[in-house]
Formats: structure tokens, sequence, C-alpha cells
């Protein structure tokens, strides 16, 4: 059973009721990441994830850590370009100071300047632990060029110089602008029953202030830019990402998306497994992937491949896409690509934790529970024409590609044509 309330002061609280389970997950999602950032301030909402885990005025850093370590749970948090998640996962019994816990940080945090800069080194060493691996980096500079100037083209981790400027009044205020209860919904999912879940986050949130009314967010939609960005690395591969523009979350396109993700790089009979990496051997990791945002959406397909194969991959790649355009689908393929995504999409439900994110996801972006059997009856909805108008919608324009390795006296021009400087 899932439930949902909003306190007095703003905040919601989602939940579902899981009696089979003895664990309990729980999540304290802010709407903020890099998306609500600037260039002065780029990596702030990353950076101040990892400062809620460095001292409090009941714990310190280590006895944080001993606090869950104790208990036999897990806790974690991450910061994605529009939302922060701090989440933890315990026995039901003991999810009171599992809770207390998560909002002592949230609510009362030092921000100690002796633990802001040893954290900003330990950031720093992420920022080149990440310029250290391309399968990611491909990502990041794909975004920066499809995004120019606009804010979901920051990356999360932001740049050296603004963390080593950032001050306790620079943490401080971004939480006043963000860290608003209208903003801030918590998620728990597994063995605990709706009552007490809410009477504890009553006691531990209800306090927290309620922001200006008068102070909204505004979002504005990013241009898709056709962009071509490159760098040179000394590594033995390159590592391509090819994208068009997708859909916004709660978009009617989504359920025929993600058949057709599925049918073109979702698994490992998919047509670009199979061409590129079964029949060619032209690479040992390729892949489709979708990411909805509030507002737009991106489909992108990365491989990493060696010198040699680029040009033939990213043709074949081209040439795969445009293909389900043209080509029908047989009712048989579309079925068993159904059956393929319902059965993943149920075993990925099968712990709380994932229970957990999904209520929070769909409150945070849609502000409604869709319910389990409502996304399966949306893919058993989808036809072939579907599949192939939203096949269409992407692929008939031209691609955006980044591409990271030793690429240089590569022609990428040829298969990006039309691209925006």
């Amino acid at each position: 059973m899932t439930y949902r309330v909003k306190l007095r002061n703003g905040i919601r609280v989602v939940g579902e009721e899981i009696p089979t389970l003895r664990s309990v997950s729980i999540g304290v999602w802010v709407k903020t990441g890099s998306r609500y950032e600037n260039e002065r301030d780029n990596g702030v909402s990353h950076f101040l994830e990892h400062m809620f885990f460095k001292g409090t005025d009941r714990y310190s850093a280590k006895e944080l850590a001993q606090v869950f370590d104790e208990l036999g749970g897990q806790v974690n948090a991450f910061t994605s370009k529009e939302y922060t998640c701090f989440y933890s996962r315990v026995l039901d019994e003991h999810f009171t100071i599992a809770l207390d816990t998560l909002a002592n940080m949230l609510l009362a945090s030092t921000f100690a300047e002796e633990e802001m800069e040893k954290e900003k080194r330990v950031v720093i060493e992420e920022i080149h632990m990440y310029e250290d691996t391309p399968d990611e980096l491909v990502m990041d500079i794909l975004a920066e060029g499809i995004y120019r100037g606009h804010p979901l083209g920051y990356t999360i981790l932001g740049r050296e110089d603004n963390l080593l400027s950032f001050t306790q009044n620079d943490l401080r205020h971004y939480i006043g602008d963000q860290y608003q209860p209208e903003n801030i919904v918590i998620a728990i999912a597994g063995h605990i029953d709706q009552a007490t879940a809410v009477k504890e986050v009553e006691r531990l949130f209800g306090d927290m202030a309620s922001g200006d009314a008068s102070r909204s967010r505004t979002l504005e939609i990013p241009p898709f830019h056709r962009s071509l960005k490159t760098r040179e690395k000394d590594i033995e591969q390159v590592h391509l990402c090819l994208s068009t523009q997708g859909f916004a979350a709660g978009s009617d396109n989504l359920y025929p998306l993600i058949l057709l993700n599925n049918i073109l790089g979702g698994t490992q009979s998919s047509r670009l497994f199979q061409e590129i990496r079964e029949e060619h051997g032209m690479a040992y990791s390729v892949f489709s992937f979708h990411t909805s945002y509030q507002d737009t959406g991106m489909f992108g397909i990365y491989a990493g491949t060696s010198r040699e194969h680029v040009e033939p991959v990213i043709a074949s790649i081209v040439d795969i896409c445009r293909d389900v355009v043209t080509r029908s689908f047989t009712d048989t393929e579309l079925e068993k690509t159904k059956q393929q995504v319902k059965g993943a999409m149920m075993l990925g439900l099968e712990s709380s934790g994932s229970r957990m994110s999904r209520i929070a996801k769909n409150e945070l972006l849609l502000e409604r529970d869709i319910p389990v059997e409502e996304t399966l009856a949306g893919i058993e909805a989808v036809t072939v024409d579907h599949v192939q108008e939203v096949a269409a919608q992407l692929f008939q324009g031209g691609f955006s590609l980044s591409a990271v390795g030793p690429i240089s006296g590569i022609s990428f021009e040829q298969f990006v044509a039309g691209v925006e400087q």
C-alpha cells in the first residue's frame, strides 16, 4: 500500500508498506542539483552533500559512520542534475534511530572549517579520478555541448576553482535558497506502517520553517544544440557518445521509448550489441540510454572502441538507428521486448531501496504516484507504429557527438553535419 502525506510546512512524505520484508529504506530527497547552480557556485550541491556527513551538533564525522555501522545498516548519498538524495537501509527495528540521524545531519550539520578544507581535497581527488574515467567524462562533454551555457550542461562535481572558494556562508546561503520544505520529499518503503512513519517524520522535520512563497524557482527550458565536442587523451580506446533530443519526464512518448531503447541497445540481444560487438567484434561495450529531465530529455548511445574502428562503429550506430525508422518491427519482436522490459522492471523492484527510489522520483518530478500496474499497462498498450513514430522523432534529424581518446586525424564531421558553432 502506498501513501502520500503533506506536512504543514510543505514537506511531502511518500511511502509504501511492505509487510513481507524486514528492512526499511529511507530517503530524504531534495529538489536541487547542478541544474540549480550558476557558473560561480557550480559544484556546491555535490560538495554540500559531502559536508552533511562531516559532523553535527551531536556527532563527529566518525561517529556518524559508526551509528549506521553498529546498526548493520547502510547510509549514503548522491547528487544529480535535478535532485540530491540522502538514504539509508536498515532493519525495521532501527527505523527511528536511522531517520533521527538523517534528520540531525540535514538540520544540524556544523560545517567545521577544518572538515571543509579536508573534504575539498577529497572532492578534488574525485574530480581528478573522473578525468581518468573516460567513459564518464565523455558523457559530461556531451552534455556541455548540447546544453551549451545552460546549467544542465554543468558537471555535477563542478570546477576545482569554485570548490576551493566555498565558505561556510556559501553553504548556508545555498541551504537557505534550496533546502526549503516545499523542495523536500521524504520517502519510506519497507516494513513500517504509515502512522509510525508519518509521526516520526513530523516529529523530526515538522518544525522546519516554510520557505518564502514569493520566491519561486523558474526553470528555463534549454535548447538542444547539435554539437561536436572532442578531447584528445592518451589512452587505449576512443570513447564515443552520440545523442539526439529525447523526452521529458511524464511524456506520453516514454513507454514506446523504453521499448525502442531495449530493442536498440538495452540488452545483449539488442541490435547495437549484436551487430557491433557480436558480429563484427568492434567494441566490448556498446549500449543505448535515455535521460529524462523535468522539461527535456536526451537519448544517447555509448561505445568504446579502438582508434581504427571509430569510423565504422559510428557509421554502424547511425545506420542501425535510422534503420528502425524505416524497417517495421514484427508484433512478435515487440512482444518479446515487452516481456523483457516488464521482467527487468519487476525484478528491479524486489528491494525496499528500489521501491523507495521509485515513489520518491515520481513525487519529486511528476508530483504523483504512478502505480506499477499503470506502468505495466502503459508498456502493454504500445504498438509497432508507436515505436516507429518515436524512432522517427529521434533519428530523422542529425546527431550530436562527443569523443575522448586518441582521436587526432579522425574525421567526425561527416557524421554530424549541420553542427551548431
